[in-house]
């Protein structure tokens, strides 16, 4: 398992104050404080309902894929409901451990679209640059869970070779900045990969594929608004 949900490069603070930072390092990280946070504890205090549940909760699939659960989500599930959607989707189940013949670690083919280590590219026009392998929140159906993101780059220089790859292919309008979660990186690090990309003229569009303004909301800061607004 390589994501890294607490991976310090990635959410370094670069103040105290960062509070999204801080609200990332208070996440839940086991299936206990999750359940007990939400008044779930009856399926945890070894009654017959709580064999029935642990049955059915995957431990392997909770050790491969670490719960991770950012407060301002789990504030928005519903106390004592079991099937709250949003609960479902950070809750690992033993079914995730169900492997049929048809199953891929890779159902989107990723690993046959590298261009260079990081940059992927399955549709003419457009590229995905794997950004940093952390995340706000481990849902349970990522598709992207066995990502090799250690052979990805992390930083300003190792990103500059797919970069240039971009910037030499003039057929390339489109850049998708994914991961992991992109809002993961910090604003002046994110801030430069941005401002290297607005300079290639051919590319028109930047898109970034991200959740944390869904679990995280203090992550919209006004630096991270002013550094997109400076982007053509």
């Amino acid at each position: 398992m390589t994501i890294l949900a607490n991976n310090s490069d990635s959410v370094r603070a670069s103040s105290p104050g960062d509070s999204w930072q801080s609200q990332m390092k208070s996440a839940i990280r086991d299936v206990d404080s999750l359940l007990k946070r939400l008044q779930l504890e009856k399926f945890l205090n070894g009654s017959q309902e709580s064999g029935q549940l642990l049955d059915k909760i995957g431990a392997k699939a909770s050790s491969q894929f670490p719960v991770f659960v950012p407060l301002p989500f789990l504030n928005r599930m519903k106390p004592g409901d079991l099937d709250d959607p949003l609960l479902r989707q950070v809750l690992p189940f033993a079914a995730e451990d169900e492997s049929p013949t048809h199953y891929s670690i890779d159902p989107l083919g990723e690993s046959d679209s590298v261009l260079t280590p990081g940059l992927l590219q399955k549709y003419k026009s457009r590229v995905l640059l794997i950004t940093t392998g952390a995340c706000a929140v481990h849902c349970r159906y990522c598709f992207r869970r066995h990502y090799p993101y250690q052979e990805s780059p992390t930083s300003i220089d190792q990103w500059q070779t797919a970069i240039d790859q971009v910037a030499n292919d003039d057929t390339i309008e489109e850049v998708i900045l994914s991961g992991g979660d992109p809002l993961t990186v910090v604003d002046y690090k994110l801030g430069e990969l941005v401002r290297r990309l607005d300079a290639i003229p051919h590319v028109q569009r930047l898109r970034i594929h991200t959740r944390l303004p869904i679990m995280i909301p203090d992550r919209v800061t006004d630096r991270l608004l002013e550094m997109l607004e400076r982007s053509r």
